[in-house]
């Protein structure tokens, strides 16, 4: 992006007074273009917002679901997130950030994928760069890689949580990386790359509501569904083990989250904050509106309540983060505090699938709250920041706008995560192992190590 500066009239003039040797080649104005700059400001914003989504999936989220399981089982948890994140770190230098960020703005299959031009990061040099959303400021091209690198990987982990404490390693590391090849990448380059299918739609997804929660929670529903549910499940207790542990890792999910969703404007300016704020508020909401649907519903407000509707306020508002005003947020929290709380404590016994941790209860339910309240929350009339002209803005067309993006999220990464289920139970001779395993832990039994000796 780049800005032009027209010499206005009088100053010409003088310039042909002064130099009249040159009056024949300036009949026209001059045009200088000034190069867009790299700001150092935004550069140290954006590393640390990098590297709080790095805290925020390790220990943030591994902690979160360690204390949620049973005890023979959160090194399974730990492991299956620290070595998930691990390969697709790689798989995103490798071929990830190519296929969805390069390739051909248009033609082809440019709407869904991009290409394998940037296959290895090549062509990311030293003086690559990559836009922002103001004229005349871009970033180092690897930052914008790395940034969207941990995008990648805590999307991919969040899966973790719907299979916990019954899948095979193997096959769930093949999970995964098959999973994020042919949904995460899809799904990121329609939203967030130019040429994308739900980008030139005019789609709003701040930072993920689709690309991630959405994505991840169906995803970890199929999943769960394929598996089976765990031994037991809904004839005897499986409560978490250690609520300190998910306690710990709520907080720090929390923190992680301001890189998440304020690192996503790619700057740092007013919006940011802006974002930032939305990302205290909508979980604080979140947190109050499940603790008293607890008491009223339940007859008390539990921790695990109160942190799960925090986790909830997150999901909601990271597709809002920059479009929303606080009391838009604080609103759409709530919301999400309640649904979320519903769909946990009602919905999942009703259909009875065992989506062990409420991925796709808190994410993709979460998610979709999220993704279709962004376009109510952005109308400038409620204190919105929305795209273009303030004045243009229809609620009702943006709306159906995304409703097409999460039907398109759902229907996406639900297909992919069956495919990938039943080739993975086909590699592996079944993706469940084998019941004296699950009964003596997946701590013991996968990894041939105890978390407390």
């Amino acid at each position: 992006m780049k800005t032009s500066k027209i010499l206005g009239s009088a100053a010409l003039a003088s310039l042909l007074l002064a130099l009249p040797a040159f009056a024949q080649d300036a009949a026209a104005p001059v045009v200088e273009e000034a190069a867009a700059v790299v700001d150092k400001g935004d550069v140290a914003w954006m590393l640390v917002s990098t590297m709080v989504v790095i805290v925020m999936t390790i220990p943030g989220l591994a902690l979160f679901y360690g204390g949620l399981v049973r005890s023979k089982n959160i090194l399974s948890v730990l492991t299956q997130v620290f070595l998930g994140f691990s390969m697709i770190a790689i798989l995103w230098v490798a071929y990830g950030y190519s296929l969805a960020f390069a390739g051909p703005t248009e033609g082809g299959l440019s709407a869904f994928v991009g290409d394998f031009s940037k296959f290895f990061l090549s062509g990311v040099t030293l003086d690559s760069r990559a836009a922002t959303f103001s004229a005349g400021f871009e970033l180092p091209e690897m930052v914008f890689v790395v940034f969207q690198l941990t995008f990648a990987c805590i999307t991919s982990t969040l899966i973790v949580g719907g299979i916990a404490e019954r899948m095979k390693f193997g096959a769930l590391m093949a999970f995964l990386a098959i999973w994020f090849t042919f949904s995460y990448i899809p799904m990121a380059h329609m939203v967030w790359s130019g040429p994308g299918l739900l980008f030139g739609l005019g789609a709003y997804d701040f930072a993920g509501g689709t690309v991630v929660h959405i994505n991840s929670g169906v995803a970890a529903l199929v999943a769960a569904i394929v598996l089976g549910p765990r031994l037991g499940y809904m004839k005897e207790p499986i409560a978490p083990h250690n609520l300190v542990w998910t306690y710990v890792g709520a907080g720090l999910l929390w923190f992680g989250w301001f890189g998440f969703n304020a690192g996503s404007n790619l700057e740092a300016n007013a919006l940011t904050a802006v974002a930032l704020i939305n990302t205290v508020l909508a979980p604080a909401a979140a947190a109050l509106a499940w603790a008293l649907g607890e008491k009223i519903t339940r007859g008390h407000a539990s921790a695990l309540g109160a942190v799960s509707g925090a986790v909830a306020g997150l999901v909601a508002i990271t597709p809002a983060a920059g479009f929303a005003g606080v009391g838009g947020a604080i609103v759409l929290g709530a919301i999400a505090g309640i649904v979320c709380l519903w769909a946990v404590v009602n919905l999942k016994p009703m259909l009875k699938y065992d989506d062990s941790l409420d991925v796709f209860g808190i994410h993709g339910i979460g998610g979709i709250v999220g993704a279709l309240g962004t376009a109510i929350v952005a109308s400038p009339g409620l204190g919105g920041y929305p795209l273009g002209v303030a004045e243009e803005y229809s609620v009702t067309g943006q709306f159906m706008i995304q409703l097409t993006g999460v039907a398109i999220a759902i229907v996406w990464s639900g297909v992919v995560a069956l495919v990938a289920m039943l080739i993975v139970k086909a590699i592996f001779g079944g993706a469940r192992v084998a019941e004296s395993s699950e009964s003596d832990g997946l701590d013991l039994s996968s990894h041939g190590e105890r978390a407390y000796n």
